[in-house]
Formats: structure tokens, C-alpha cells, sequence
């Protein structure tokens, strides 16, 4: 998958945990790094690293067929779109050529030491779509798994990708949706978050009203104390000079 390398905010501390966040379409990294930014002003997650990845050009039939920054391909979006048509219209090679991006991402942090249980994978919108299928199907056990304003890809064959002893099927996962989204609509994140729990998956799923397709500082915070509990601090203190 050819794409720009990912922006990274490495660990402050000895490393111990990553966290890979996932931007939505038309996106790049640099639009979600001031997350870590804000929680490193503030003194957390000091031995985490926080890998922002850049989505490839593609050309996205909902932009005209332009091209611009997508993990897949989207025919349709908005509130003029239904669940059910939702599902014939998925880019299924495009969603899986970037869970396979995803997955070399993730092995590799597990080839430098971090341990899968202190890695999670997480994004916005497309993002966070991306993030659920990948982190459902992959076959190492995460720390935790989170997508905001998104929905669960390929939702009527998704368990034609689950490994057989399915690793992550009592893994945390979180998921966050603006009540007035006006791009992914509420209830499909709501109808995302009753199929994983249908399915055996430990899912949180937070509603907040009087947001769009966005995030809001008490979203975040929710996001915060997920992270805080998946990924709790266990370094001796030791200074790191990178990744």
C-alpha cells in the first residue's frame, strides 16, 4: 500500500505500549496529533508511543471519483444512506488491503518488544471502521480496540475473517457517536456497536448529544479513561530516546 510513512509521537519514558490511530477520509496523521500532544502537556501516557499512519490516494467514488486520502473506496454516504445498502456497496479489497497495512504496522511494534496486550489500535470515521475489522480479525490479542463516529465493516462476513481461535473476542473495545452525525449516521454506529456485542465482544458504546461527525472534549476524556485502563502505566521510569 503506498502511502505517505506515519507521523509518530514516540514515548517520553521507557517505551511499553503503542497506540495506532487511524485519521478519516480526506484526512492525514497530522489531523489527530494533537491528541498526544494534549496528553503529553499534561503528563500522561508518558511510555506510550502514538503512530498516526497516512492513508493513500485513492481515487473515492463518493468525491466524484477524485482522489484524495481513503483507507477504501466509498460509493455513498450521509443520512440518505441505509444500513442494508450500506453493506452491498463496501470496497471489500480495498478493506482488506488496508487491514493488511494495519497488521504489518501492528507486527511491527510487536518485533521491537511491545507486547500485542499494550497495543491498541483505534481511529476516526473511516478510520475507526478500518480499526474495528482490523483489530476483530487479527490474530494476536490486543490491549484494546476504538473507533469514534464509525461502524463495523463487512459486518455480513466478518466472521469469514475471524481466526479460528478468534484472540480478540474478549478484547475492550470503545466506540463513541455524536447523536446529530450527519455524515455516518448515529444509529449506524449504535447497530455497529449491537452486532459486536451480538457476536461475544466486549463492547462500550457512548452516546453524545448535540455532536456531529466529530469529537468532543467529553468524548475524549471517555477515550482518556479507555486508554488509561487498557494500557496502565508499568515502566520503572527510565528515560527513551525514541521509538
Amino acid at each position: 500500500m503506498a502511502s505517505r510513512a506515519p507521523y509518530i509521537v514516540p514515548a517520553l519514558k521507557k517505551h511499553t505500549a503503542t497506540v495506532i490511530m487511524a485519521h478519516g477520509l480526506g484526512d492525514s496523521g497530522a489531523g489527530w496529533m494533537a491528541l498526544a500532544q494534549n496528553w503529553r502537556r499534561r503528563g500522561m501516557f508518558d511510555e506510550v508511543a502514538f503512530i498516526f499512519p497516512n492513508a493513500p490516494m485513492i481515487p473515492i467514488t463518493v468525491n466524484f471519483g477524485l482522489s484524495m486520502p481513503g483507507w477504501y473506496d466509498i460509493a455513498k454516504l450521509g443520512r440518505d444512506l441505509d444500513f442494508e445498502e450500506s453493506l452491498v456497496n463496501q470496497d471489500e479489497p480495498g478493506i482488506l488491503r488496508s487491514r493488511d497495512y494495519f497488521n504489518t504496522l501492528i507486527k511491527e511494534q510487536i518485533d521491537q518488544g511491545i507486547s500485542p496486550s499494550r497495543i491498541v489500535l483505534g481511529g476516526f470515521s473511516q478510520g475507526g471502521a478500518i480499526s474495528l475489522f482490523t483489530g476483530i480479525t487479527n490474530k494476536e490479542k490486543l490491549g484494546g480496540v476504538f473507533g469514534l463516529s464509525c461502524y463495523l465493516l463487512l459486518s455480513d462476513r466478518i466472521k469469514n475473517y475471524t481466526p479460528e481461535n478468534w484472540p480478540n473476542q474478549k478484547t475492550p473495545f470503545f466506540m463513541g457517536h455524536g447523536l446529530d452525525d450527519e455524515v455516518v449516521k448515529y444509529e449506524f454506529g449504535k447497530m455497529s456497536s449491537k452486532a459486536l456485542t451480538d457476536m461475544g465482544l466486549d463492547v462500550t458504546f457512548n452516546s453524545y448529544p448535540d455532536l456531529g461527525h466529530s469529537a468532543d472534549p467529553e468524548e475524549i476524556q471517555d477515550l482518556e479513561k479507555f486508554l488509561t485502563k487498557t494500557i496502565p502505566p508499568q515502566g520503572d521510569g527510565e528515560t527513551s530516546a525514541g521509538l
